[in-house]
């Protein structure tokens, strides 16, 4: 008799199983309703295919779609590879290349078919039938094993040249694995090259939880030097409900998208002369000063203090700081000619008068920091800038403000003895929860990540800053699920450990904002020191921290957060005075005169149309109060306040107007507790 496997489960107990047993035979073991509920399994950890056999022994977990993120990410890897069977099905010839999933949905990379145009909108609902057509077939989705010649000769034979110089490129003696849609040997039977793991058949996947949505240029490889293909994408979900949840965000998102709502509130524009930089309008420019002065308030109000630092710097600073080697991609040089490089990085002569412009402020704050000596008395020292970086990002990355390649961040740097990090971590998590409710975001998770694999320092300086992170936030009382709290394995910057504010908007989406990192090698790269109490030199830690992030970005996320009906002390104008008829016109301008006198920023609309024209007209543009005044209101001195997203009008005195807008102007952190 065979020796039995001990199959380890959650709930503490032992299954004793034969040889070849199956995650799917222990799952019918315990009941029928899990059999059918199971999707795939995590074996010791390691998610993988229900039907694969056990190795030996093992610890066990079962995945149903309780397990939302696992199952989520299992059904549109699934999606992906029933949309390029789909494809080839209908037009043979088709070259597959590469097919992930993503955050929302999936996505596969296709080369049509000699002679045929690139697939294109038209295309999809075509697709879209075809896959439904595949799911329902309920097809096994089969693991084989494969040599790496194997794999080439077969995908030379079918012309797929490009699989076939990705298999080229496999390590020789690595377990190679494909995937089978349907039984070995018969007409309808499709392979793909895949790690895996897959869903048990395409029957589980449900056929009305998905939906193509476009389509885009790709190269391959992401080389616009390669061959041009087209990237088909599509959102999946477990079932219809939540696909429809998630058309109805996207439409909603459609409404509130920052670069829409920008060109309607006249708030910044963006084109091709300067490509990835903003061109603010004056009253997209008054959200900047506002939340500006905002942020300078809070600083001073916490012991930092400003200062500027050049845009341009010499190369040597930035192979010194390692970003050089590290970021040189990203960076824009001057003049734009790349010096020599070996293994170990730029090779700049003495005399190179390579510049850069700086991508971040963090090497330019260690030289104001290493300027005069600093004694350990001084530390903590708080240097703050609202610092203009630039980056290099590829063109087709470029989204509005959210990614853009010129911007500023709200950024600061905090050079401390090891002794006082934890403190200064759990100041600025405070400051960084007060900032985000100040600005609506009720909402928010913080998250540790942790040393990358590619990493400068040792392994002792990172565990202890990835302890002084997670202890200042559980002494901030902020490790709670109530704060999203996790930590994300190898998501670190390649020289510290960082925390993330990941805040929630009013649709449900997470934006990742403000940051503080741990940092003991750029001191150490750029020899920061101070004169401790025994006299001698000793390295100070940097702690690297925004919270905004950038301004461009920010600016884009309250205006999608709010859809454009930002707060009154962030609205670029606060009201608008309205007239009915002509002959409240010096009235309207007593109003308007009284308004700007109480520091409300208001403009009048004496244009000959009718009220209801004007009322639309500034709804489009989001003014939050429109005051309109007739014969009447000029006779009594009063009112009449329409406030947008409200269906009644209040009729009040103008001394009561402007009291309530002072009120309501105010910034939270100056009205009184």
């Amino acid at each position: 008799m065979s020796e039995m496997l001990k199959i380890s489960l959650p709930d503490g107990s032992v299954r004793e199983m034969p040889q070849g047993s199956t995650p799917a035979d222990v799952a019918a073991a315990i009941g029928p309703g899990l059999a059918k509920a199971a999707l795939a399994a995590r074996v010791d950890g390691e998610v993988r295919d229900i039907m694969r056999p056990f190795d030996g022994d093992t610890r066990l977990e079962l995945i149903t779609s309780r397990d939302e993120a696992d199952a989520l990410e299992l059904v549109r890897h699934d999606y992906a590879h029933v949309l390029a069977e789909a494809v080839q099905a209908l037009w043979p010839g088709t070259q597959i290349t590469f097919g992930p999933s993503t955050d929302d949905g999936f996505y596969y990379d296709v080369m049509a078919p000699a002679g045929r145009e690139p697939f294109g909108m038209d295309d999809l609902p075509a697709i879209e039938e075809k896959m439904r057509e595949i799911i329902k077939a309920d097809k096994p989705l089969i693991r084989e094993v494969w040599s790496r010649q194997e794999l080439i000769d077969k995908w030379q034979a079918d012309g797929e040249t490009f699989k076939a110089e990705w298999a080229n490129e496999l390590p020789e003696g690595e377990e190679l694995t494909v995937y089978r849609s349907g039984a070995k040997d018969t007409e309808n039977s499709w392979l793909d090259m895949c790690r895996g793991p897959h869903l048990a058949s395409t029957g589980k996947l449900d056929p009305q939880a998905f939906k193509l949505m476009r389509v885009a240029g790709a190269y391959w490889r992401g080389d616009q030097k390669n061959a041009q293909l087209t990237r088909i994408y599509g959102t999946g979900w477990l079932n219809k409900k939540q696909l429809n949840e998630h058309l109805v965000r996207l439409e909603e998102a459609a409404k509130r998208d920052h670069r829409k709502l920008g060109r309607e509130m006249d708030l910044f524009h963006l084109q091709e002369e300067a490509h990835g930089s903003v061109f603010w309008h004056p009253k997209g420019y008054k959200i900047w000063r506002e939340l500006e002065a905002y942020m300078r308030r809070m600083m001073d109000n916490g012991g930092y203090r400003e200062i500027k630092t050049p845009q341009v710097m010499d190369a040597r600073q930035w192979e010194q700081s390692g970003h050089w080697g590290k970021y040189r991609e990203n960076m824009f040089v001057i003049p734009d000619e790349v010096p020599n490089v070996d293994d170990e990085g730029p090779v700049i002569s003495g005399d190179a008068q390579w510049m850069a412009l700086k991508p971040m402020n963090c090497p330019a704050h260690v030289l104001v920091f290493k300027q005069g000596i600093t004694s350990y008395r001084d530390l903590p020292i708080r240097l703050g800038e609202m610092g203009c970086c630039h980056r290099n990002e590829p063109h087709g990355a470029l989204h509005g403000l959210m990614r853009v390649r010129q911007f500023t961040q709200d950024d600061a740097h905090i050079f401390c003895t090891e002794d006082q990090v934890i403190a200064e971590v759990r100041q600025f998590c405070e400051l960084a929860s007060r900032v985000y409710r100040d600005l609506g975001f009720e909402k928010f998770a913080i998250k540790l990540a942790t040393r990358p694999d590619q990493r400068f320092g040792s392994d002792a300086d990172w565990d202890k800053a990835e302890d002084e992170l997670r202890n200042a936030v559980i002494e901030a009382g902020m490790a709670t699920e109530e704060f999203g709290w996790e930590e994300l394995p190898g998501e670190g910057a390649f020289y510290a450990p960082k925390l993330e504010w990941h805040l929630t908007d009013a649709i449900g989406r997470t934006w990742q904002v403000g940051t503080i990192q741990s940092d003991r090698v750029l001191p150490d790269r750029l020899d920061a020191h101070y004169i401790g109490e025994d006299g001698d030199k000793h390295r100070p830690v940097m702690l690297h921290r925004a919270i905004f992030g950038s301004y461009e970005r920010f600016i884009g996320i309250l205006i999608e957060n709010y859809a454009g009906k930002l707060p009154l002390w962030l609205a670029p104008v606060q009201a608008v005075v309205a007239t009915i008829v002509s002959d409240a016109d010096d009235y309207a301008q007593t109003v308007l005169a009284r308004l700007q006198q109480a520091g409300i920023r208001a403009e009048l609309d004496v244009r000959n149309e009718k009220i209801n024209y004007k009322v639309r007209d500034h709804s489009v543009k989001k003014v939050p109060h429109l005051l309109v005044v007739g014969n009447r209101e000029a006779e009594e001195g009063t009112v009449a306040i329409r406030t947008l997203g409200e269906q009644q009008q209040k009729f009040v005195s103008l001394d009561e107007a402007i009291a309530m807008l002072k009120a309501e102007a105010t910034a939270p952190d100056l009205r009184a507790s």
